[in-house]
């Protein structure tokens, strides 16, 4: 982390914008005293591979009056005919 007053972020905002897109954070000071700190943005999910994007679970509603097992028994007969 990174840590300078007010008036040098001002002289130098550029660079510690560098350096927070590499990775860094920055954390700027007003009399002493922590005012901000400049962290990196994080990932969208369009930047995320397939398999660490988050997801809707599946939800299949079933008919009050069959059970699960009842389901899939009429769904493989409604496959073979």
């Amino acid at each position: 982390m990174h840590t300078l007053p007010l008036s040098e972020f001002r002289a130098n905002a550029s660079a510690m914008l560098d350096l927070v897109e590499k990775g860094e954070t920055v954390r700027i000071m007003r009399h002493g005293k922590p005012v901000a700190d400049l962290v990196p943005v994080a990932p969208e999910a369009a930047d995320l591979p397939s398999y660490l994007q988050p997801f809707e679970p599946l939800r299949y509603e079933r008919p009050p009056s069959k059970s699960g097992a009842q389901m899939i028994i009429d769904e493989r007969e409604s496959d073979r005919g």
